[in-house]
């Protein structure tokens, strides 16, 4: 079981990061400004800190229940993230139609195939303080994400089985 993942920036390149669980390094997407200090919404930035790995969601028309330690419940069409600042929902899931901003989670690039929540903006929820922060594939070639830290599909099916409740993601310290 890992307790622990770190992830860093790749040397040369902040937009993508290195993410090393146990002894593996794996390569990771990372926000399109990189690793930020002071997160807000829409900055484009991944929130430095640590963050304990909540829980998950995951596509079950496209595959088998993860094997997890983590709680994980399947996407439903109706399944949203709501990312309106000044919304009572903010950064908390919403069922659709929902009539402020939010992030639908049933997508078709395939990213959110297996999203874990990350407690970032959730446990304390601070306005513009950015949202939907999660841990999820990554498109081919690792571009840059919103904000969230993304991995390859292979690597999310190797490290599922070792994480859990109890797992912190340390980002940028």
């Amino acid at each position: 079981m890992l307790n622990r993942l770190y992830v860093k920036t790749r040397p040369g390149c902040s937009q993508q990061g290195l993410l090393r669980a146990g002894n593996r390094v794996l390569p990771c997407a990372l926000g399109r400004s990189g690793i930020v200090s002071a997160k807000r919404e829409g900055d484009g930035g991944t929130p430095i800190g640590e963050f304990r790995l909540m829980h998950g969601y995951f596509r079950a028309d496209r595959g088998h229940t993860p094997q997890t330690l983590l709680p994980m419940s399947p996407i439903e069409p109706t399944d949203g993230w709501c990312d309106a600042v000044g919304d009572r929902n903010y950064n908390c899931p919403v069922q659709l139609p929902y009539p402020a901003s939010h992030e639908l989670m049933m997508r078709d690039d395939r990213l959110y195939d297996v999203v874990i929540v990350m407690d970032y903006n959730i446990t304390r929820r601070m306005s513009r303080g950015g949202s939907a922060i999660f841990f999820h594939i990554a498109k081919p070639g690792y571009p840059p994400t919103e904000g969230c830290v993304a991995i390859s599909p292979a690597d999310m099916a190797w490290l599922l089985p070792q994480i859990g409740p109890q797992t912190i993601m340390f980002v940028g310290v």
